[in-house]
């Protein structure tokens, strides 16, 4: 308790800003109809200038080398993956000792506009986008089969990343939160996994300053060796992270589709591109506010660390059931249980799919309505997570998720 409570009053003069773990059931509705064609919707790409700033920052770092994917006709998973084949990306990694430890997951900062583009995001396995308060939105990166020098900037944690950190076994960064998700945090049995800057220290988690912007930021490797420092009594090691399918072979069902967009309010809304060339979905975030569709603008988001473009494998959103926690001040409770729909994108085709989680500890699983498991493309997969009374429209082959909760 005396931990807790010196730990809890550093972190409270930070603080920010926000459940209850409900039952799971293992059971799978029939997924709705795809949305009604909307004739009337014109959804086109943004002439804003897809520059970013870099002023005052670092050089890019070489990129990452994609791992070829060579998997076999019938692919990997659900289980029993190649102690070299990463279960969150089906692909082989370039140094199997990554796979035999617990991933880290990071939290990120998408607000303010002037803290993009953010370091690391092309070097994670998994990344999530979920609502957080007052129109915004940040994400969570999950590291296993790449390690980031740079991950950031590092901000505060919300209750949705109580169910993150079981999904993955995760050793978890982030750099505060409201008191009632930290009494959360602390009072679960991943407490030892918890890492702060003021314990961790650089140069697991470092200040970095371009033009004195302060931004926290960690180094993935640096997390994994600190945490292996503290001799964890459930240890560090492997974890089955089972669950996902991999295939290279486009399923079959899809509809083809050239633009996906999500907007989850007038200050944050995204866009993403198929590039055929390159059979991956470039992101495009909001440059400004937009009351609506007609004004908003865009610009390509790039990895800060990489210098390269945010492009994804695999674009999921998953339909999910949020409440409010508190509504003064707004913390959500995003309750990642499942049954529900979800859409997949990949290979420039939407797939309407379902989605549910077996237990506390397991990742959200895929299906087709007839209970078959859809296959993702081997690669990275971007998790966009909207409410349950979210509302779908086509225009063409572009679609848009308009974010809605009760």
């Amino acid at each position: 308790m005396r931990k807790f409570a010196t730990v809890l009053a550093a972190l409270l003069a930070l603080s920010l800003a926000c459940s209850n773990l409900n039952g799971i059931p293992a059971t799978v509705p029939p997924v709705s109809p795809s949305a009604t064609p909307l004739p009337g919707l014109t959804l086109t790409p943004s002439t804003a200038p897809a520059s970013t700033p870099t002023s005052g920052l670092p050089a890019a770092q070489e990129a990452t080398p994609t791992p070829e994917a060579t998997l076999p006709p019938e692919g990997y998973g659900p289980t029993g993956f190649p102690d070299d084949i990463s279960p969150l990306t089906g692909l082989k990694v370039a140094d199997p000792a990554l796979l035999a430890r617990r991933p880290v997951l990071v939290k990120v900062t998408n607000l303010p506009r002037n803290n993009r583009p953010q370091w690391g995001l092309t070097r994670a396995d998994v990344v999530y986008e979920y609502y957080t308060e007052e129109g915004s939105t940040r994400f969570a990166a999950v590291f296993l089969g790449n390690d980031a020098e740079q991950v950031g900037p590092i901000r505060s944690a919300r209750l949705f990343d109580v169910h993150l950190v079981r999904m993955y076994k995760a050793n978890f960064a982030f750099g505060s939160a409201d008191k009632r998700v930290l009494d959360k945090l602390f009072n679960s049995e991943f407490e030892p996994r918890l890492i702060f800057e003021w314990t961790a220290k650089c140069p697991a988690m470092c200040r970095f300053e371009p033009n004195a912007a302060n931004y926290l930021v960690g180094n993935t490797k640096e997390l994994t060796s600190y945490i292996n420092s503290k001799a964890l009594k459930d240890g560090n090691g492997r974890q089955n992270l089972d669950g996902n399918v991999f295939k290279e072979q486009v399923p079959e069902g899809g509809q083809p589709t050239s633009q996906v967009f999500v907007r989850y309010s007038g200050a944050i809304y995204n866009r993403w591109d198929y590039d055929a060339a390159t059979g991956k979905y470039l992101r495009y975030s909001d440059t400004d506010n937009a009351m609506d569709i007609a004004s908003e603008k865009y610009a390509q988001l790039t990895d800060r660390l990489t210098g390269q473009p945010v492009a994804v494998d695999n674009l999921v959103v998953l339909y999910v059931t949020h409440s409010y926690y508190s509504v003064r001040p707004e913390i959500i409770d995003i309750v990642l249980s499942g049954p529900g729909k979800a859409y997949v994108f990949r290979d420039g085709q939407k797939f309407d799919l379902q989605w549910t989680r077996n237990s506390l500890t397991s990742i959200p699983t895929l299906y087709y309505a007839d209970g078959r498991p859809f296959p993702l493309n081997p690669g990275q997969t971007w998790y966009e997570i909207v409410g349950s009374t979210s509302t779908l429209v086509q225009a063409g082959d572009a679609w848009r998720f308009q974010f809605s909760i009760p």
